[in-house]
């Protein structure tokens, strides 16, 4: 068996690339935003009669949540090996030398707010000289991250059935014009070109999934993960997912089949669980969960994970999305200036994709 790694950045470009060239593998990782593009273009092979014959297979204990995304007609075309909310990791050491309330205390004072997470970011910064907070794999060009921020105002990418942009309404221009505060006047983002990596002790804290939490083995600072702030329209989750499918072009589609059916399988799926939430009903629980992430503690696992799948939404994702994103990236450059104009940015956005949206 062969592995081939692909950089992130253009990961979903190189592996369509290859696919249409004839070289593509028998078996790939499948982002969510590119999901509706693989998932209908009938380049995977359907899973549901292979995992039917798995051992210890149970359809029925698939999160009808988790499985949504990737598929059409009733038929399953990848397995949504993790479904993975953000959570927020925090520096309690940086926080606590800057004066400020960590968030487990504000957790329990009915405080953990946007407005308090950027303000210790902010004092943070200022303290120590280095990062407030961190959008990981954000870094001004990984604009659908943002997510984790805007979903607190209620904003949305495009309506649920893809059609109208939902950069100009007021919800995004709200939710924008306050991260725009937070990067440029209150310093509390690192601003465009600047790069902090919070596991290395860099910044004060970092939104991000648990598949993160092994980086934090031999942190020489008191961590916690917590629940992403509170935004204006209530407490909130936003979920990232993965699928793996089976390219019907692939030298050995069937064989690859027989793998995934294999590598997903009840037991396996348990030690994945190390890294990503599984699918499965029966091992989405905290004590589950704690087995295979030791750094994690079960009330951790229980408010940012297991409530998180419960409540959350998924990362934008559209079909074509390819092209939509690129075409977001760049109307979004303007953006990430102090003195930007936020309300005729977005406007701009929404006049670069609605052609796009429309197709």
């Amino acid at each position: 068996m062969k592995f081939d790694p692909i950089p992130f950045e253009n990961y979903t470009t190189t592996l369509t690339t290859q696919i249409a060239g004839g070289n593509g593998p028998d078996l790939a990782w499948v982002l969510e935003n590119s999901a509706p593009d693989f998932v209908s273009s009938g380049a995977l092979v359907p899973l549901d009669d292979t995992l039917a014959k798995a051992d210890g297979y149970n359809a029925a204990d698939l999160n009808p949540a988790a499985t949504k995304l990737w598929q059409t007609d009733g038929r399953l075309y990848a397995y949504p090996f993790s479904t993975s909310p953000f959570g927020m990791f925090v520096n309690n050491d940086m926080l606590k030398a800057a004066g400020q309330q960590t968030p487990a205390e504000l957790i329990a004072a009915g405080q953990w707010t946007w407005d308090k997470a950027v303000a210790a970011a902010a004092a943070s910064a200022a303290k120590s000289g280095k990062a407030g907070l961190v959008v990981r794999d954000f870094d001004y060009k990984g604009w659908d991250n943002l997510s984790t921020v805007w979903t607190g105002w209620g904003a949305q990418a495009w309506s649920a059935d893809g059609k109208t942009c939902g950069f100009d309404q007021q919800p995004m221009v709200d939710a924008m014009t306050f991260l725009h505060k937070a990067i440029f006047t209150d310093k509390a983002l690192p601003g465009p070109g600047t790069t902090a990596d919070f596991f290395a002790g860099d910044s004060a804290m970092t939104i991000t999934q648990i598949s993160r939490a092994s980086l934090l083995k031999d942190a020489k600072f008191g961590w916690d993960l917590v629940p992403l702030p509170t935004g204006p329209k209530g407490e909130y989750s936003v979920i990232g997912q993965a699928g793996l499918g089976v390219l019907k072009k692939g030298k050995n589609a069937d064989v690859a089949a027989d793998f995934l059916a294999f590598f997903t399988s009840p037991e396996n799926s348990a030690k994945l669980a190390a890294y990503f939430p599984p699918p499965r009903t029966s091992q989405l629980t905290a004590e589950t969960l704690a087995k295979t992430n030791p750094l994690l503690k079960p009330e951790q696992l229980q408010q940012v994970v297991i409530d998180g799948i419960s409540t959350g939404v998924v990362k934008p994702s559209h079909s074509g999305q390819a092209e939509i994103s690129q075409a977001v990236r760049a109307a979004l450059d303007p953006l990430w200036k102090a003195d930007a104009d936020v309300k005729a940015v977005l406007g701009g956005v929404c006049q670069a994709i609605n052609p796009l949206l429309a197709k």
